[in-house]
């Protein structure tokens, strides 16, 4: 069938992410997408090869209704734009199946995600009058919508090979190496001086905004020193700054590391999926309501004591200084068991697109 996904980017790409993991994997299973967004850049390293089945148009303008597909997901409280709110009213009467529409919504392991997922939305204005969309939840629990994960998934990483993509980047077997994905998180500069002072590792940085707040404390705590920058290590911390990467490269990244710091929603599934410790920088919000997010969060995964106290202080919850247990290999296996316990669970429930089909199957 046609699916429909609208994608709006508001910053930092991984709303546009998201929907192309999602669009891909609905064309893995024989589905034919349109993805409607109105910034689609981000997808000439993200996805350059693109999909056969996959067609990524602009956001319609007031003049282009189009002819909806069987679901229209609206991802990310878009708003659909009122030409195609129309269309659908227009297929809903003409056709003996009417397009499904479906509002997926944002990640959260929060209680209103159980309560609220599935439920329907009446229109009650505009051109959409009398139709019904159905909110979705992405979640970890099973009554949730699940996260996105292609059925290929296990194949892809059992067969990768981590020496020799460590031999490619330049990495020993046995370098303990941390991927960073983030935003500016409070506790980084106190991170980077322990990891400097304390522990031998390789810090694997990733383009945009990680990379500038790294850039940043080297440049607060060594000037302009050209010998530093140019070596790129300080202590027992060497630096490598990556090239954008393609979802199926960072996927790798994720697999190669010992230690993975993510950020958002898509790369937080991703290092679930990885089995690795995993530190995520939610983004912030003024009113702090990332906070109960997070805490909902490490709740459902079950965080050991220093885990929790660590994503405090890296997303700004408490200003409480690195402790050194903190980068102890001893302490990163406790919490890479927990990773684990909580993938197993995953691993047992329905994933995101097999529910779409079940939840589609049931409307229809």
């Amino acid at each position: 069938m046609l699916w429909d996904v609208f994608c709006r980017v508001v910053d930092n790409w991984g709303d546009i992410g998201v929907c192309w993991r999602l669009a891909c994997d609905l064309a893995q299973r024989g589905e034919q997408v349109r993805l409607w967004t109105d910034d689609a850049s981000a997808l000439a390293w993200m996805a350059p090869d693109g999909h056969p089945a996959v067609t990524v148009l602009p956001w319609p303008d007031d003049g282009d209704r189009g002819e909806p597909g069987a679901v229209v997901l609206e991802t990310f409280g878009c708003e659909l734009p009122r030409n195609f709110v129309a269309a659908i009213a227009d297929a809903s009467s003409a056709r003996d199946q009417k397009p499904l529409w479906i509002n997926l919504e944002y990640l959260s392991a929060e209680p209103y995600v159980e309560r609220s997922h599935r439920l329907p939305s009446p229109v009650h204005g505009g051109p959409g009058a009398g139709l019904t969309r159905w909110y979705f939840y992405p979640g970890f629990t099973e009554r949730t919508g699940g996260l996105l994960r292609e059925s290929d998934l296990a194949t892809r990483q059992a067969r990768f090979d981590r020496g020799a993509w460590r031999t490619r980047h330049g990495i020993a077997p046995d370098a303990r190496t941390i991927a960073l994905f983030c935003y500016e998180p409070p506790a980084l500069p106190g991170w980077l001086d322990a990891l400097a002072a304390q522990t031998r590792s390789r810090l694997l940085v990733t383009p945009g905004r990680a990379a500038a707040a790294v850039q940043a404390w080297e440049q607060k705590k060594y000037g302009e020193n050209p010998i530093f920058l140019n070596q790129g290590a300080c202590g027992q911390l060497s630096i490598q700054y990556l090239p954008p990467c393609s979802q199926i490269g960072f996927d790798e990244l994720l697999w190669a590391s010992d230690f993975n710091c993510v950020r958002g929603e898509d790369s937080l599934a991703r290092a679930l999926w990885a089995g690795q410790p995993l530190l995520w920088h939610l983004y912030p919000q003024h009113d702090n309501a990332h906070h109960a997010k997070l805490d909902a969060f490490l709740d459902w995964l079950d965080a050991p004591p220093r885990l929790r106290r660590l994503h405090h202080a890296w997303n700004g919850v408490t200003n409480d200084p690195i402790q050194p247990q903190m980068l102890d290999a001893g302490e990163w296996q406790s919490w890479r068991e927990c990773v684990r316990a909580a993938r197993a669970r995953l691993l047992a429930q329905d994933d995101l697109v097999s529910q779409l089909f079940r939840f589609m199957r049931e409307k229809r």
